[in-house]
């Protein structure tokens, strides 16, 4: 089944130097690039020639899990799989290396989401492990990424099945229970408005809608924003 778990995901912080050319020897600044794939694809590189170098560098590890969540979701569907498949891997490898800190539990989970998002097959392997992980990242650090866990756990919710743990008051919950460490999440905003609306509440998920148009500009979040702001217009189209 499809989880549609992920997109919550979902969120890195990206430097304000995205809008420059990106050094083609700085990971980090040729990831803040990543609306061009062949720059995030570099970042890979260089990371995992890091990671040659010292198998256990924490920090390449979970950052090729990062890369590879949002490569994954943006690269021809053919190519999709395998690239979310190692972003698992590699977030199980940065947690095995350091399980008390939140970034290996939390990319291995965004790929599992995914992986999910593409696969029926991969939805059901994984549909138990993203919550868990999802909820050791709470357990670590609840204002990890904003919110993100709380964020992603209310779209785990909202997407699983009844039968399969899913549960609405739970993903209102953990959706707004996100929205305390960023008013401003396009991402929160918009699942909000789409379980308002399946919920039938077709006023407040308008309003929900409205606020991802509203977002203030933030060059962390940009390339996330944008694809929110474009989902939440067709959003509101579709409800008149």
């Amino acid at each position: 089944m499809a989880m549609g778990t992920c997109l919550f995901v979902v969120f890195m912080a990206v430097s304000a130097a995205a809008s420059q050319p990106a050094s083609r020897d700085d990971p980090d600044r040729l990831y803040a690039n990543r609306t061009d794939l062949a720059s995030a694809t570099r970042a890979v590189e260089l990371w995992s020639a890091a990671l040659r170098r010292d198998p256990a560098d924490y920090e390449a590890l979970w950052k090729i899990a990062r890369a590879n969540y949002w490569l994954g979701r943006h690269v021809a569907e053919k190519d999709r799989m395998p690239v979310l498949e190692d972003g698992v891997a590699r977030g199980r490898a940065a947690v095995s290396l350091a399980p008390n800190r939140p970034e290996g539990h939390f990319w291995m989970a965004a790929n599992m989401g995914a992986a999910g998002e593409s696969s029926s097959r991969a939805g059901l392997k994984y549909r138990k492990a993203i919550k868990e992980e999802l909820e050791t990242v709470l357990r670590i650090d609840p204002a990890f990424l904003q919110g993100s866990a709380d964020r992603a756990l209310g779209r785990w919710y909202f997407k699983v099945p009844r039968l399969f743990g899913g549960n609405r008051k739970s993903a209102d919950q953990h959706l707004r229970a996100s929205l305390q460490y960023d008013p401003h999440s396009t991402a929160s905003h918009f699942f909000l408005a789409e379980l308002l609306l399946d919920e039938g509440r077709r006023e407040e998920a308008r309003a929900e809608a409205q606020l991802v148009l509203d977002a203030p500009a933030d060059p962390e979040w940009e390339p996330e924003n944008q694809e929110f702001k474009q989902q939440a217009r067709s959003f509101l189209a579709n409800l008149k």
